[in-house]
């Protein structure tokens, strides 16, 4: 209840203070009427949905809805005050200057305050219609990314090798069949000799999957289909009634994954092979830092293969990368892995810029990254939780090409 009560006090006094210049462009009561009763509605809606989740605590997607409405009117605001407050605190110091010169003229100009209320207001529509167009759009947005990537000790049966990557597909968010039918088929069109899918299958449970099992199943690739699982897969994140329904949950999105065909490594590998030459597929659990589950055993992962394979490993979280995996002694020539989803918000020209808030918890967010001669690729996600859109940071289907560097002497 203190955090309801905290919550609402500081929703109030944004509202009141975003109002304010509001009420510096009209004295149209219907608007003013308008505002309230929006501003009212969402606090009531969100409220509600939030303790209504059920003892399961579920994050649904009428409760993403809900709470991307939210963001859609509660961010713009945010930026509105940023300008009207800085434009009260110039007027207080310019009014404490004035006294102290003697000045018996009022720091205040009407004309002033109606202009930076209306850039204001203006720099908040963009947040406005981004949000908006990342709900409708944006979170259906798939781009295709390819890349290629060239090392040393790639055998020469496998130079121009390519996998298809995509991660944390979320199936519990979906609300349009056909344009994940559309990007099923656009997964399947690149033909890559394998399809890898590094974790978050679902939101917390297993039947989510039920509407969406029959699709997935139709991703077909020349080496298989394998999958790890990532933080969601365990159902972490609801109040089961007993370890043993937790555990059942568990085992049936396994068993899902292998009715649709899917090879599920879990700590273990696998071997590709051309022409008599190898290389490992190392799967392992969810390794995450920061309060998450560290199920991932790389040493068990490893069991059976040699320091010198070249090696594909798939972990969900892109800090297990940084903390254990890029100076292993046994050589990770290439991480795949997803988790952050880019934060779904971010500003990105490819090949030029890329900025989200997400950079400032994990060092590898979006994108290829390079230390020590090895590789990581992080997913920017097939899917979308809690805000219910992307604003920048695209859906992502990641196409890699393994090149044998050639040696020019």
């Amino acid at each position: 209840m203190l955090r309801w009560a905290i919550f609402i006090i500081l929703y109030t006094l944004v509202d009141i203070y975003a109002f304010q210049a509001l009420k510096t462009l009209t004295k149209n009561p219907w608007i003013y009427g308008i505002y309230v009763f929006v501003s009212l509605a969402i606090l009531a809606a969100l409220i509600y949905q939030i303790s209504t989740m059920g003892a399961g605590k579920v994050l649904d997607i009428k409760t993403m809805y809900v709470f991307g409405i939210f963001l859609v009117v509660f961010v713009p605001k945010l930026i509105v005050i940023i300008f009207m407050f800085a434009e009260d605190i110039g007027r207080f110091f310019t009014g404490i200057f004035m006294k102290i010169a003697g000045s018996t003229e009022v720091p205040f100009m009407a004309s002033r305050r109606k202009f930076v209320s209306t850039i204001a207001l203006g720099i908040a529509a963009i947040p406005f219609a981004s949000l908006i167009y990342g709900m409708v759009q944006g979170k259906y947005n798939y781009k295709v990314l390819k890349y290629a990537l060239e090392f040393d000790d790639l055998p020469e049966e496998f130079d121009g090798f390519t996998l298809t990557q995509i991660s944390d597909i979320h199936s519990g968010s979906f609300d349009n069949h056909h344009k994940v039918e559309y990007a099923v088929n656009l997964i399947n069109e690149q033909k890559s000799d394998v399809i890898l899918f590094t974790g978050d299958l679902v939101n917390n449970v297993a039947d989510e999957m039920n509407d969406w099992k029959e699709l997935f199943s139709t991703l077909k690739a020349p080496e298989g289909v394998f999958s790890v699982l990532g933080n969601h897969d365990y159902g972490d994140y609801v109040n089961w009634k007993s370890a043993t329904e937790k555990n059942e949950n568990l085992q049936k999105l396994k068993a899902i994954q292998k009715d649709m065909g899917w090879d599920l490594l879990l700590n273990e590998n696998k071997y590709l092979e051309r022409n008599g030459k190898k290389i490992a597929l190392v799967g392992v659990e969810n390794w995450g830092e920061n309060g998450f589950k560290q199920a991932g055993d790389l040493d068990k992962a490893c069991v059976g293969i040699s320091e010198k394979d070249f090696k594909i490993l798939m972990s969900h979280d892109p800090s297990h990368w940084q903390a254990k995996v890029k100076e292993d002694p046994r050589n990770f020539q290439l991480t795949l892995s997803g988790h952050t989803h880019g934060m779904q918000f971010g500003i990105e020209i490819p090949g030029w810029f890329k900025w989200s808030p997400i950079k400032y918890r994990y060092k590898n967010w979006a994108g290829i990254y390079e230390e020590f001669g090895r590789y990581i690729n992080v997913n920017r996600g097939f899917g979308f939780l809690g805000y219910p859109g992307r604003v920048g940071i695209w859906p992502e289907i990641s196409v890699i090409q393994l090149k044998k560097r050639q040696n020019n002497v």
